[in-house]
């Protein structure tokens, strides 16, 4: 924050490389297999075939636009299609055991490609490395790669799905990834629907999924903090990012509920909740509030007028806002207007926390580095303090839609 406006940081961005600008970064012994591949390949994604798809690499392009929309630098997680995959990393099933090889493959190209991308805006992007879970000790050498080629973002831990094959995220099997990305003080970070099951493509699907996505995704917190990951790795930090965050008291509340229940179960072997709760306590340390108080943060994309009330039971040092530009559910080019919406009233020193400060301090942006654009593009913190009265009549987002606060999850 500088005297007058406010440092704004995007804690959740999309970006990604044009299908055939991937092949620069793959390996060479990949080159004809992708040529292959590439020129049989129907993209299923809209917006990555419109004429505003080119602002997922348009450095120049995104730069502007989002300096016009009031932020000065972002966390950017993957959106395009990496080689040798059916849809968009984020939502992709499980690879079979032929296709991991190329599958892997791919990720390490966008993952150099990101780390290009990056540098073209120095300090201003922290990239998000994408892995798979399938090779573990794969995965770990990834994560130190990545972190060698610059990507501040962490690394993107994909979901496991009911049917993917892969062992639970409270399993054992993934302590060498969560042991460095604690020694190498790397974010792991969660994102909204890359944990779903594949539902179909009937209407009716599609709803479900709508209704589900965030709770598939929710998961991987109770996983972790059940599975003890926090306890044997102190140094681990959690960011869940793009699936809302009013759920965040309840499910803590919840999940303590369970916890300190299953705990004091253990010690009477009489009942039949005793065998819940053997070993729980030693495994987790901490009760879950206490674990998300000390490792966990939310990537609050769009935040939304019902949220910003609970920010206290959150953890204000907790939040850190998100545009998800270039995406239609976006704030872009209404950011200023979302904002407004959500934080008019609050304390200033508090927004400033919510929209920058923490995501600097979670993924290592330089705030005085930021401070010069911030003072010329940022918004005006007496802007932001006027509550919106009329809604952009073109606006997209969910930030802007009424009815939100009914979700439970």
């Amino acid at each position: 924050m500088t005297d007058d406006r406010y440092t704004v940081i995007s804690a959740d961005c999309h970006a990604g490389a044009d299908l055939l600008d991937y092949r620069p970064y793959l390996e060479s012994r990949y080159h004809d297999d992708f040529d292959a591949w590439a020129a049989s390949y129907v993209n299923p994604h809209e917006d990555l075939l419109a004429d505003t798809a080119d602002r997922n690499w348009n450095s120049a392009r995104r730069l502007a636009e989002m300096e016009a929309d009031g932020i000065v630098a972002e966390v950017v997680f993957p959106n395009t299609i990496p080689p040798f995959f059916p849809s968009a990393a984020l939502m992709a099933p499980a690879p079979t055991r032929t296709e991991f090889e190329q599958r892997w493959a791919g990720l390490r190209a966008h993952n150099r490609w990101l780390a290009d991308f990056c540098a073209q805006a120095p300090g201003r992007r922290a990239g998000v490395a994408q892995i798979l879970l399938h090779d573990v000790d794969e995965a770990v050498r990834e994560v130190r790669r990545t972190r060698e080629a610059g990507l501040t973002g962490g690394v993107m831990l994909p979901g496991t799905p009911p049917g993917s094959g892969l062992p639970e995220l409270h399993s054992g099997a993934y302590d060498p990834l969560w042991a460095v990305c604690a020694e190498l003080d790397v974010p792991v970070n969660h994102h909204g629907g890359s944990a779903s099951p594949p539902l179909g493509d009937e209407p009716a699907a599609r709803a479900v999924f709508m209704v589900e996505t965030t709770w598939f995704s929710h998961r991987a917190l109770w996983h972790l903090i059940f599975g003890g990951a926090f306890r044997r790795h102190p140094g681990l930090r959690l960011v869940l990012t793009e699936q809302g965050s009013g759920w965040i008291p309840g499910v803590l509340d919840m999940l303590d509920y369970y916890h300190g229940r299953l705990v004091a179960s253990a010690s009477r072997a009489a009942t039949a909740e005793a065998k819940f709760g053997v070993g729980l306590g030693e495994a987790m340390g901490d009760s879950p509030a206490g674990i998300w108080r000390d490792h966990c943060f939310v990537g609050a994309s769009f935040m939304r007028p019902h949220e910003v009330p609970l920010r206290h039971c959150i953890g204000l040092d907790k939040i850190m806002w998100g545009s998800d530009y270039p995406h239609d559910e976006g704030t872009h080019p209404h950011s200023r207007e979302a904002l407004r919406l959500a934080y008019a009233g609050v304390p200033a020193d508090e927004t400033a926390a919510m929209l920058g400060t923490n995501a600097a301090r979670v993924y290592g942006f330089d705030l005085a580095l930021l401070a010069p654009l911030a003072a010329r593009v940022g918004p005006r913190i007496t802007d932001l303090a006027e509550p919106l009265d009329e809604i952009p009549p073109n606006a997209t987002s969910p930030a802007f839609a009424r009815g939100g606060a009914v979700r439970v999850w």
